[in-house]
């Protein structure tokens, strides 16, 4: 069998989605004022938004499908902040009151939605935007979600005094949507924590375990899949920009093994990692950054190629997928269905 291939979330939105996300947003991935648009994005679409987002998800899907892409997901196309998205859902935090936060060591200030009671899940929606995704082919559509690391440090806190206590709630709300997915019929559930890499200490003391939480209850016939990014620049073929320590995976990388996740999603692309550090996940599968997700620069089939074997020196075909290292977003579509096209041949002729 040749070895599959994924997508990890965001993807070029089509030109009739009237959402500006996080990528597009003046200023920079982060800087972006979450209320500052989305609301009116959405009335402007007004009774046609359904329709809107079930066509581009559909579109964003055979874009991936038609690449190679074997387990595609939606494009992230109705989110204009993957997180803040999932926030909106959520009782507890307050997006009418932004608190301004220095982030990155003082790299960014950010006006960021706030805590100000305790988090619990508020309506199901996931399912929803799930199933409409779908639809659109059949392929398994992989669904993703942030995670309780990632979601805490990306709003302000105005209310919980320790970031455990914060992550067990929203992880606890998480969970919610995971075992509501399941139930509609996803396969392929993805929890992103780029904190992780950034953060390994508090990933090791409570992160992974309200991970575990996240996922708690759900089915053996579903991949639970984390996926642990080093971070996005500002912009296209930037390359001093913060990324996390290098040797935060290798921390990490028992950890995870040992836990409940079946497929940890993990960069090499933008910066190769010691291959050897595959050798630690002895029972997980590993997703594999082979494309870079924020360089114009097209790898070839080859260079792809080559850097999966070598991989595969390290650890058996039967666990590992080749993938971009992160979301597509700041790519235009072009660029990014090369990137994939490339990325599937090279893979596809190995297993």
């Amino acid at each position: 069998m040749p070895l599959l291939t994924t997508t990890i979330g965001a993807y070029p939105k089509p030109y009739y989605v009237p959402v500006i996300d996080w990528f597009k947003a003046e200023g920079g991935t982060v800087t972006q004022d979450p209320t500052k648009s989305y609301e009116a994005e959405l009335a402007q679409m007004g009774s046609e938004a359904e329709d809107i987002f079930r066509r581009a998800a559909t579109e964003v899907i055979t874009d991936q499908v038609s690449c190679g892409i074997d387990i595609p997901t939606d494009g992230e196309i109705r989110r204009e902040n993957y997180i803040h998205y999932h926030c909106r859902h959520l009782n507890g935090i307050d997006f009418s009151e932004l608190t301004e936060v220095v982030l990155r060591e003082g790299a960014y200030n950010a006006r960021l939605p706030t805590i100000t009671s305790p988090v619990s899940a508020k309506d199901i929606f996931l399912p929803h935007d799930y199933l409409a995704a779908q639809m659109a082919t059949d392929r398994p559509v992989k669904v993703t979600i942030p995670g309780p690391m990632t979601i805490g440090d990306t709003v302000a806190d105005g209310f919980y005094t320790d970031a455990k206590t914060r992550g067990r709630d929203l992880a606890i709300a998480i969970n919610r949507e995971v075992l509501a997915l399941a139930d509609a019929g996803c396969k392929h559930i993805q929890i992103d924590e780029p904190l992780f890499a950034r953060k390994a200490t508090e990933a090791l003391d409570f992160g992974i375990e309200n991970l575990e939480r996240a996922f708690h209850g759900c089915p053996d016939d579903v991949t639970r899949t984390m996926h642990m990014c080093c971070g996005y620049p500002d912009c296209l073929d930037s390359t001093d920009y913060p990324k996390a320590p290098k040797e935060s995976y290798l921390q990490l990388a028992k950890a995870i093994d040992a836990s409940s996740i079946n497929a940890v999603s993990l960069e090499d692309a933008h910066r190769h990692n010691d291959l050897s550090l595959l050798e630690l996940f002895t029972q997980t599968t590993v997703i594999f950054g082979v494309v870079t997700i924020a360089s114009s620069r097209i790898e070839s089939v080859e260079e792809i190629k080559q850097r999966l074997l070598a991989a595969l020196e390290h650890i058996g075909a039967n666990r590992l997928i080749a993938a971009p290292d992160c979301g597509l977003g700041m790519l235009d579509r072009t660029m990014a269905m090369t990137k994939l096209k490339n990325l599937s041949e090279a893979a596809h002729q190995l297993g």
